[in-house]
């Protein structure tokens, strides 16, 4: 499939098969870290009086990120509550590094006393403990939490199980912008139109989702208040208005915009005032992200005769070329420690995500929409499984691999959330 920049091609690109409405994404392996932590999720005490529990959520969390295997917990008898009821050897004997423990309790106004423990069994310490008190309607952004403290005491790093994640669909003649949680639950729409929606991207502190819509017969960038639903056109220049990306402060937009001729990086206020172009070019510009400091943009240009990676000091006005090998390199996205970046590739015809080592992460054949996890550590992206877009993800080792299924639907233009505050 023969492509230029993701702007030409754009509704192209979201040219999906009918799915059906809010269709909730499945999350399976296919492919695991080299070594996975063994750890034993025990039920929790207490938690079978509730419909919804904890420690199921918790297991199945760790499971997915491909670090961690989960050691079976039958027939051990009795089961621990508290870290001190953790017998080391017995665990150790079952090919567990870890354990985890816990009870729910039911008070007195409704609420749930939620407490767990983190064992390390091998040097026999407590690596954690903590409390919760919450509604049952809570019970789910719980174990995310839950799982997020093991993740980092285990790995040292931050965990992204109560972050959201945010992608389009197609069903019929109607394209949504919905958003659910890391592990594809809870989907919510957030807009429906009967014309395209592309690229969204969130605000740094997950209040707000920035895309652009088709609408108004051409493409416009909208900016949405997810708590409140008000939405406000922010670029609705004569031409294009496209490609959307947050500064860290989200305090402004890096917009292309084709209103003065060609298509060009602007920057902008986030409600959509003082738009001022930050290059003079006669080529394509566009995709622009801002690196973790601020003070620079990476962006997709073709003024050295093909689409490639480019760097611009935002204080200097210093533009560099970052990208040379091959003749197609788009859609860069900086990783958070702001120590490199991934994109898509082309070689041979197949599309490719790869980072700016040339580690190619992905087979292809047509993966785009690279959008990394708060942390670092995972990359979500679109994919085409026989002409069905779907959703995957692959660490930035590439080493675990994930599907993110939803039967029956086309999934595409993914946007990983920031850490939840």
């Amino acid at each position: 499939m023969h492509r230029t920049l993701r702007l030409v091609l754009a509704v192209l690109a979201l040219a999906f098969a009918p799915l059906a409405a809010r269709a909730q994404l499945t999350i399976e392996i296919v492919g695991g870290a080299g070594t996975a932590v063994p750890i034993a999720i025990v039920p929790f005490n207490g938690e079978a009086a509730f419909p919804l529990g904890i420690s199921g959520i918790v297991g199945a969390d760790l499971a997915r990120s491909g670090m961690f295997r989960l050691v079976n917990t039958d027939a051990v008898n009795p089961r621990p509550v508290r870290a001190e009821d953790i017998q080391a050897d017995v665990w150790r004997g079952r090919g567990a590094d870890a354990v985890v423990v816990g009870s729910m309790t039911p008070l007195p106004d409704g609420r749930v006393d939620v407490r767990f423990a983190l064992m390390d069994v091998v040097k026999q310490s407590l690596l954690t403990a903590m409390t919760y008190t919450v509604t049952p309607a809570q019970f789910r952004a719980t174990a995310h939490k839950i799982a997020d403290v093991i993740y980092e005491k285990l790995t040292g790093d931050p965990g992204v199980f109560s972050t959201r994640i945010a992608y389009i669909t197609k069903a019929g003649p109607r394209y949504q912008l919905l958003v659910a949680d890391a592990d594809g639950a809870e989907p919510q729409t957030i807009v429906t139109s009967n014309e395209p929606l592309l690229s969204p991207r969130w605000s740094p502190d997950g209040t707000r989702i920035a895309y652009v819509s088709f609408e108004q017969k051409k493409p416009v960038v909208y900016v949405q208040n997810l708590a409140t639903g008000t939405r406000t056109a922010v670029a609705a220049f004569r031409g294009s208005n496209s490609a959307p990306a947050w500064s860290p402060d989200g305090r402004r937009l890096a917009v292309t915009l084709s209103k003065d001729g060609g298509s060009q990086v602007y920057l902008m206020n986030a409600d959509g005032s003082d738009p001022k172009r930050v290059m003079t070019s006669n080529a394509i510009d566009t995709e622009a992200s801002f690196t973790p400091d601020g003070g620079a943009l990476l962006f997709t240009s073709d003024r050295g005769g093909s689409p490639q990676i480019y760097r611009l000091n935002l204080g200097s006005g210093a533009v560099e070329r970052l990208t040379f090998d091959g003749s197609y390199n788009v859609s860069a996205r900086p990783l958070p420690d702001g120590k490199g970046f991934v994109f898509v590739r082309r070689d041979g015809g197949r599309f490719q995500i790869a980072t700016r080592q040339m580690q190619v992460l992905t087979a292809g054949p047509a993966d785009e929409s690279p959008s990394l996890a708060p942390n670092g550590k995972l990359i979500l992206y679109a994919s085409d499984n026989g002409g069905h877009g779907t959703l995957a993800a692959v660490s930035s080792d590439g080493r675990v691999k994930q599907r993110l299924v939803s039967a029956g639907a086309d999934v595409r233009e993914p946007a990983w959330g920031p850490f939840a505050r």
